[in-house]
Parts: structure tokens; C-alpha cells; sequence
């Protein structure tokens, strides 16, 4: 069970002459008044008497006074911590006669607790940091922040290249009429000459046919002209008839093929390679954008998988509220940054986080509560005694959210004239 304070005795302290305080066990009991009135005094003294002699004030005693400062406060553990006499010597009183000192009270006194606008005033890298160490995983978290920082940075460069590709990709010139690969003379020379040599072979053909024309035409007319070798000759014109005939089946459907086309290819050749070689640039070009493009996706998705791993460390880390969290380094509470959050989600952060600092602490003190509104004020005391807190607070009011009104020792004025202390009623959550 958390530890708190159940009564508090000051005098002579700083501007306060005398004070006795029961602070409510859970919820906030304000310390009111005007300003100078010893309010802030009030948290000093309680500061000094249970977080040793570094909070010391540098004018402990009140001033005027020749009596030194006096402190007494009884926690609910039984512990009675006091500082009195000229040197206000601690002295720890154990019920079950133990022996006490300042170690007895830093095994259950957050020293933020003592001093909680040192915590709000910090940084929000401070503040991350003091939230990731109490839950345990700093060291998880930095790690997996410095894989995201890398893994960005790596994608921002693979973005980066990505459009410069595609930019340059969509500059190149393309030819479409060109062909895919780049042509070879040698080649295109073969071929001319492959087809010259076929439409020689077609015009031998040709000529053969001529031949036997002449031929068949020369013997017919020396069949007429000799009857006498009739028969020899047209056994000669027989078998010059058939070699016609066979002459004519082989030669009735050629057709010569064109070489201009090939010409044209070799007398453009080195245009056409040029346009081949453009091509081809913009062909490896957009291959390497999208190559580029796909790299940028992969990477996105380490990024993504590795900002899921971060929240998932800390959706399963026991935070000290819910909805709180780490996010860029920084605190976040309801989606919302520390310059963002309200004075009332801002206190209770702080008092949450402090109080999971060191559970055994049951308190904290808050100074300067007159920026809230009473509605805030309402709503943050609910939540304490909702949560089993205890705060002791100041504020510039004489109004009846007060628990305690000072109207001590100002600074200038009689001693003798400092009336005591006025109590009221009030408890948190009713006005």
C-alpha cells in the first residue's frame, strides 16, 4: 500500500509562523491565500522534512523569528519525521523501533513527488525517457527507433533515385517502327547477296527455257525440211518436248524478290541502330524506375512492420495511464503532444507517471494550481481519489475550493498581527 501523509506541523519556516494541516488521504487538499502569504512555503517545508537537506531553503527560519524552524509530519505508515532545534536535525521515529534516518524515507519518497515541475519542465525527450525507463522498454523502443530512422532514410534515397529514373526514363526518345535488336551489316549483305544469287538461279531457268524454245523451233523446221530423218527428228523433238515440259514446271512460279528493301536497310543502317540503341536505353531505363519503385514498396512495408513493432511494445507495456503513450519521442496522451494537452491531462500524466516511479508513493506536491479553473480543478481531484492519490496543492484563492486559507506572516508586517490559520471544509469533487 502506497504511503502518504496524514498530518503536518510548520513553524517558523520561511513566511509561515505556524500551520497545522490533515491533508485528505485521497484526493486534492488545497493550501489557498493571497500572494506572500507562505503558501509555497507550506510544500517547501514538506520537501525539506522528507527529501533532506538538498531542499533546505537558503533562509529556512522565518525571518524576525528567533525560534528555529520546526517541522513534524506523521505518515500513514506510522513514521514520524521531524526537524527541529538550531541545526533542525532530522529524526526518523520507527512504531515497530526500527531505526530510521533520510535512507528510510528515499526507500519510499519520489523525489519527483518533492519536486514535480522539475519533471514538467523537462524536456519531451526527458519526459519520454523517464516514461519508457519506468515501464522497461527503453531499450527495445530505441532500437526499433533507430531501425525505422534507418529504414526511412534508406527509402527516402531509393524514393529519391526512384523518380530520378523515371524522369530520365520518360525523356528518351523511342522509336517505334525501329527494331529490337541492333542490325549488322554483314548480316543485311548476306541476305542481299543470298537473294541475288536466287534470282540468278531464277533468270539460268529462264534462259533454259529460252534454249529449248530455240531448240524445239530450230528442229521443226528441219523436220519439214527433211523428211528423210522425220523419224529421228521427232523422236529428238519428243524428248526435247519433255525437257521443255519439265523445264516449264519448274520455272511457271518464280518471282524474283525485291533487294531494295535490304538496300535501303544497309544504306540506313547506322539510323537505324541509332534508334535501336535509343530503345533499348528506354527500355533499361524504366526498367531500372521500376526496379527503384518496387525497392521504395518493399522498404514501406519494413517501415510500416517496424512502427507496428513499436506499438505493440507499448500496447503491451504497463503504462501508468491509459492512453498514454510514446510516439516520435515524445509523450503523447489522448493523441495529443505535451504543448497540446490540457493543465488538467498534464498534471495528471505527471502525477501518474511519478507515482510509477516509486509506488509506495502516495503524494505529490503541486504548487501554483490558480491557472486552473474550478471545473479542472474538480475533475483532476476526482481523478486522484479515483486513482488512491494524494495531492497537496497551492493556489492564489480565498474561495471555498480552498482546504486551508493562509493568511500568515507578509513580508513588512507586525509578527504579533499574523492571524493563525483558517480551515475549511472542502473535498475534492464538492463545492
Amino acid at each position: 500500500m502506497s504511503i502518504k501523509i496524514n498530518k503536518l506541523e510548520i513553524e517558523n519556516v520561511k513566511r509561515i509562523k505556524a500551520v497545522k494541516i490533515e491533508p485528505a488521504a485521497n484526493g486534492l487538499t488545497i493550501v489557498g491565500g493571497n500572494n506572500n502569504q507562505g503558501k509555497t512555503s507550506v510544500l517547501d517545508s514538506i520537501a525539506w522534512a522528507l527529501g533532506g537537506e538538498k531542499y533546505r531553503p537558503s533562509e529556512a527560519q522565518r525571518q524576525g523569528s528567533v525560534i528555529p524552524p520546526n517541522l513534524h509530519i506523521v505518515m500513514s505508515n506510522g513514521l514520524i519525521v521531524e526537524r527541529k532545534g538550531k541545526n533542525s536535525s532530522l529524526k526518523v521515529t520507527d512504531p515497530d523501533g526500527n531505526k530510521g534516518g533520510q535512507q528510510l524515507l528515499n526507500d519510499f519518497v519520489e523525489q519527483l513527488a518533492l519536486d514535480l515541475p522539475k519533471f514538467m519542465e523537462s524536456s519531451g525527450k526527458e519526459k519520454a525517457e523517464t516514461l519508457l525507463k519506468i515501464i522497461g522498454v527503453g531499450d527495445k523502443l530505441t532500437i526499433l527507433e533507430k531501425e525505422e530512422q534507418d529504414l526511412y532514410n534508406r527509402r527516402l534515397t531509393i524514393g529519391q533515385i526512384a523518380d530520378q529514373k523515371k524522369k530520365f526514363a520518360d525523356e528518351q526518345t523511342y522509336y517505334p517502327d525501329a527494331p529490337k535488336e541492333l542490325v549488322s551489316a554483314a548480316d543485311l549483305i548476306k541476305q542481299q547477296q543470298d537473294v541475288l544469287a536466287k534470282n540468278g538461279e531464277n533468270q539460268r531457268k529462264r534462259e533454259q527455257v529460252d534454249k529449248w524454245n530455240q531448240s524445239v523451233a530450230f528442229l521443226t523446221q528441219e523436220v519439214e525440211a527433211m523428211k528423210e530423218q522425220l523419224q529421228k527428228k521427232e523422236q529428238e523433238l519428243a524428248d526435247a518436248q519433255a525437257s521443255l515440259n519439265v523445264a516449264r514446271m519448274s520455272a511457271q512460279d518464280l518471282q524474283d524478290k525485291s533487294t531494295t528493301e535490304l538496300e535501303s536497310s544497309i544504306a540506313n543502317i547506322e539510323e537505324i541502330n541509332r534508334k535501336v540503341r535509343a530503345n533499348m536505353d528506354k527500355d533499361k531505363a524504366e526498367d531500372d524506375a521500376l526496379d527503384y519503385k518496387n525497392q521504395y514498396a518493399s522498404l514501406t512495408k519494413e517501415v510500416e512492420d517496424t512502427r507496428k513493432a513499436k506499438t505493440d511494445l507499448l500496447n503491451a507495456a504497463e503504462l501508468p495511464l491509459p492512453e498514454l503513450s510514446v510516439k516520435d519521442g515524445e509523450l503523447v496522451y489522448k493523441g495529443q503532444k505535451w504543448d497540446n494537452m490540457s493543465g488538467s491531462d498534464r498534471l495528471k500524466v505527471s502525477t501518474a507517471i511519478v507515482r510509477k516511479l516509486n509506488p509506495e508513493c502516495g503524494f505529490v506536491l503541486l504548487d501554483k494550481l490558480e491557472q486552473m479553473d474550478i471545473n479542472t480543478l474538480n475533475e483532476f481531484g476526482q481523478w486522484l481519489e479515483q486513482e488512491g492519490l494524494q495531492a497537496i496543492a497551492t493556489r492564489v484563492s480565498t474561495g471555498g475550493e480552498c482546504s486551508i486559507i493562509i493568511d500568515g506572516y507578509v513580508v513588512g508586517a507586525e509578527q504579533e498581527d499574523v492571524p493563525e490559520p483558517k480551515t475549511t471544509g472542502w473535498k475534492a469533487g464538492e463545492f
